[in-house]
């Protein structure tokens, strides 16, 4: 093979551009899932927090709790969009995923019906500007999110706690009940065994026996949880803010912290606040 030659064009012996395999799908309910997949060639390293696109063709089946198609998916096209990728930065042979079913989508609704063993397509690139390494040592780190938004900052944690002992980081997890809160367990590991590490979920709309916060982020945030629990101040030169999930969650949030001085950060121009909306 001429090794100038993209992986993207590639075909695989089943006639397709598929070039990884599922290795385990957990359904956390219904409509979330957390799904590994194994490359077929590993990829470079990357920095906790970027992405990459996952794709199926439009002939694969949808899942069975899906809804008829807005725009109906052309069976010979490979379906691309791009995710958050979970696992640590190190991990270039296995990728980690957490994705929400949009019943009436083209692709998330037939990743939703792949199984261990199936094969589907990964990127060759892994790109994206939401990422922790470009913090300043010693800032606080503020991570905000709402469902799947969450995915980044696993990652954020798995690749850097240990490094950071020096800042104070805190997730805010936002959603209507307590199956939007993925990795739940997983950062209430995080918050026993690391002294700087807070986490913070909250529900809108609880089932009973709930004794977190029922606030949204928006009134979490404006209520001075931060100063008054962890004593963390809004305040561009000491803490920075990743804002991470629904376009409406993020916008308001953003004015919110607009207010205080901070300036959104673009890889032109460096701000305080790095935002990402899924």
């Amino acid at each position: 093979m001429d090794e100038s030659k993209s992986l993207k064009n590639v075909v695989a012996m089943d006639g397709t551009q598929y070039n990884a395999t599922v290795v385990s799908k957990v359904l956390i309910s219904p409509d979330h899932m957390m799904i590994k997949i194994d490359p077929d060639e590993a990829r470079n390293e990357f920095e906790a927090g970027q992405h990459t696109q996952l794709g199926l063709y439009g002939f694969e089946k949808r899942s069975s709790s899906s809804e008829p198609e807005t725009i109906p998916a052309e069976e010979d096209k490979l379906i691309k969009r791009l995710y958050s990728i979970v696992s640590e930065k190190n991990d270039t042979r296995q990728f980690e995923f957490y994705i929400t079913q949009v019943k009436s989508g083209q692709l998330t609704s037939r990743l939703f019906n792949l199984n261990s063993g199936d094969r589907l397509y990964i990127g060759t690139s892994i790109t994206g500007s939401f990422r922790l390494d470009e913090t300043p040592d010693g800032t606080d780190i503020v991570m905000v999110a709402t469902g799947t938004g969450i995915a980044p900052y696993i990652s954020f944690l798995r690749s850097h706690i240990v490094e950071r002992p020096e800042s104070k980081m805190v997730v805010i997890h936002g959603g209507s009940n307590h199956w939007d809160l993925g990795y739940f367990g997983e950062l209430l590991n995080l918050q026993k065994n690391y002294p700087n590490f807070f986490y913070v979920p909250t529900l809108i709309d609880p089932v009973d026996h709930w004794d977190g916060y029922t606030f949204c982020i928006e009134d979490l945030l404006k209520n001075d949880v931060l100063q008054n629990q962890f004593n963390i101040s809004p305040d561009p030169e000491r803490t920075r803010f990743y804002v991470s999930g629904k376009p409406e969650m993020v916008s308001r949030v953003s004015e919110w912290l607009y207010d205080f001085g901070y300036t959104k950060h673009k890889q032109s121009d460096p701000g305080e606040m790095y935002v990402e909306e899924f």
